[in-house]
């Protein structure tokens, strides 16, 4: 069984292991998948191919098939009646390049050297595409990329015109597996556009009637709130039926049986007090998958915690690759065959620069969610683009007005509280803190070591001079001041060349 890297490197603050050594190692499965070496002693033939779909910016409940009664998101309802659909998967940040770029490296935001909006993945962080690429898979990407050129190295193709790619970003989902080679199992990256704001060209428009929206306890009910919900949905909806038509010429095609299928998003909607944030409404994710001849049984639900950071392992597995070292989450495959195992008991997921300075921690089990904030000085309203929106004005005119309830005033508070901790299972929202109630001081301090843990053991730090705001925290409106990055977390302990998983 082939090993990606040595075991050696597992460990902490590995001397003798560099990305230059992953690099030699890459070549040398090249020249194994040339010599038509198989791995894990399967035929190439027998190895799934694999589409991973991903979302910008839709939020685990804007879904049919996780509750919500308004959206209508057909195709992806029945793909999770006939595969696994995961109730508690999360991103590692709320951000949209870092997510992605943490999805495809395996890694978590500061351990890839881009932990901040628009930096991009180096050169010498290795890829779970790449690893697929030089084992034998064709490697295609079609949509939105973000994630700079370096990534773009262990895939065969890349299509990243937006023109090309349409409004939504799914214009070539289709074609890209029509025209892929057919001797060959493949490894597709489809990302769309949707559903990031501005809302733009979309025959769906006017699908969701706004009267008809259900409004969030922390955004203000009102005419503006609902029609940017409606025009949200029908956004949600063309990704969705673009996802009908993939797995319609994967049925054309005669290969849908050994397809793997993973819907995800790559955070939480682009509204107040989600995206960006570390509640369940910016780090949670819908997470389905499907694979027919790999999932035994259908319309399972698993409750299982995931990290994004796990898709990695998880298919370089399934694909005969075993991967050590600079992977750092940890596979999901058992839960195919066994949906309630645990094979992680903690997520963890960061808050850095996005528009705005912040540095913000976050640790979640099954039952509570523990926040850490570095810079309680500052606001938490969102990111520019959700600040500029018909919902963050409906909450500046109810503030105004001073009708705000406490959920709703949350994106202006400030300071805000240096340690946050909820009870999930009473508070879905996360609407109570209770880290300075009495009776929750044993789970606060077990929330707070396991933080301080990971922290230590994957090189996290909090940077002094940080990216300052770029963008007015009232209007969304660029700054009139020179854009330079600050020190990005885990600069200063290298962190970018740290293997260590962390706790799970």
């Amino acid at each position: 069984m082939l090993k990606a890297v040595p075991r050696s490197i597992k460990q902490h603050n590995v001397t003798d292991m560099t990305f230059k050594h992953l690099t030699i190692f890459k070549i040398g499965l090249l020249l194994l998948g040339l010599l038509g070496i198989d791995l894990k002693g399967h035929g190439q033939h027998q190895r799934p191919n694999i589409v991973l779909i991903l979302a910008d910016d839709i939020g685990a409940d804007d879904l049919g098939c996780y509750g919500n009664p308004f959206v209508q998101t057909p195709h992806i309802d029945r793909i999770a009646a006939e595969g696994i659909r995961f109730t508690n998967a999360y991103v590692t940040t709320s951000s949209c390049s870092p997510s992605r770029c943490s999805i495809l490296s395996g890694r978590y935001p500061h351990n890839t050297g881009a932990a901040e909006l628009h930096t991009p993945l180096p050169q010498d962080i290795p890829t779970f595409a790449g690893l697929l690429h030089t084992t034998g898979y064709y490697t295609a990407q079609a949509g939105k990329w973000h994630m700079g050129e370096s990534a773009k190295l262990g895939f065969d193709l890349i299509q990243e015109n937006n023109k090309l790619n349409g409004d939504g970003g799914e214009a070539l989902w289709v074609k890209t597996l029509q025209n892929r080679p057919k001797d060959k199992p493949f490894f597709m990256w489809f990302a769309s556009y949707d559903a990031h704001r501005p809302w733009g060209p979309n025959d769906l428009s006017g699908s969701h009637i706004s009267d008809k929206v259900v409004v969030p306890a922390y955004m203000v009910d009102a005419d503006g709130t609902r029609e940017d919900l409606a025009a949200y949905y029908d956004e949600i909806s063309r990704f969705d039926r673009s996802i009908g038509q993939v797995e319609a010429e994967l049925e054309r095609q005669g290969i849908a049986d050994n397809t793997l299928i993973i819907i995800l998003s790559d955070n939480g909607r682009p509204f107040p007090r989600a995206k960006t944030r570390l509640y369940d409404s910016g780090a949670k994710t819908p997470f389905v998958v499907k694979w027919p001849v790999g999932i035994p049984s259908e319309g399972v639900v698993s409750q299982s915690l995931l990290s994004t950071i796990d898709i990695a392992p998880t298919l370089l597995e399934l694909a005969g690759v075993d991967v050590t070292g600079s992977f750092q989450g940890v596979s999901f495959a058992p839960l195919f065959d066994q949906p309630d195992r645990e094979v992680r008991h903690y997520v963890f997921a960061e808050h850095n620069w996005h528009d705005y300075e912040a540095l913000e921690r976050m640790v979640r089990t099954r039952d509570f969610l523990y926040v850490v904030n570095m810079r309680p000085a500052l606001s938490n309203q969102g990111p520019a683009d959700a600040v500029g929106s018909p919902s963050f004005t409906d909450l500046k005119h109810a503030r105004e007005a001073g009708f705000l309830t406490v959920a709703q005033a949350d994106v202006f508070v400030t300071p805000r509280p240096r340690e946050e901790l909820f009870d999930c299972r009473s508070d879905p929202d996360q609407l109570i803190n209770l880290a300075s109630l009495p009776g929750y001081e044993r789970e606060l301090e077990q929330h707070r070591a396991m933080m301080e843990r990971w922290r230590k053991e994957t090189d996290d730090t909090t940077p002094d001079r940080l990216t300052a705001d770029w963008f007015d925290r009232e209007t969304g409106k660029p700054l009139p001041t020179e854009r330079v990055r600050g020190v990005m977390p885990g600069t200063e302990k290298e962190a970018i060349r740290t293997f260590n998983k962390g706790p799970h």
